[in-house]
């Protein structure tokens, strides 16, 4: 079930996202996630529309929208291959007819993912947090 994010879901959506973060990421060091989340927590989060993925009963992923951008889409390892990201993402899709995103190019399952759904590369450019190389991808209907 999907549904819109709930006051008391935020620290199983933030511990959800620094696991995936940890896991996909592993060209960036532990310490970056750790020092945002507080940051998601507090303000990410909060500030964007999200949804989230409930898989028997807990949650298992979830999207986040603010302002044209997808500033996050993330399913927890336990349960990622499942189908759970790309039904965040067609939910989405069906408020919003047009979507962007960044993802970091290393993160080569991620960009797979995203070119499958539609997705198209518009530029890269050095992420100013991490100095690696981010692609901004946008989709529209």
């Amino acid at each position: 079930m999907i549904r819109k994010l709930c006051a008391e879901d935020i620290n199983e959506v933030v511990s959800i996202w620094y696991s995936a973060s940890v896991k996909a990421h592993e060209f960036i060091a532990e310490e970056f996630w750790h020092s945002q989340k507080e940051p998601m927590r507090d303000v990410y989060i909060p500030n964007s529309e999200t949804w989230v993925y409930h898989l028997e009963d807990r949650i298992s992923g979830f999207i986040s929208y603010y302002q044209g951008f997808i500033p996050a889409l993330f399913v927890s390892p336990s349960d990622q291959s499942k189908g759970i990201g790309t039904e965040l993402l067609t939910t989405l899709k069906q408020y919003y007819n047009q979507l962007s995103l960044t993802v970091y190019a290393e993160n080569t399952q991620a960009h797979s993912f995203y070119i499958r759904q539609g997705f198209i590369e518009l530029e890269r450019k050095l992420c100013e947090h991490t100095g690696h190389e981010e692609i901004l991808m946008s989709w529209a209907l």
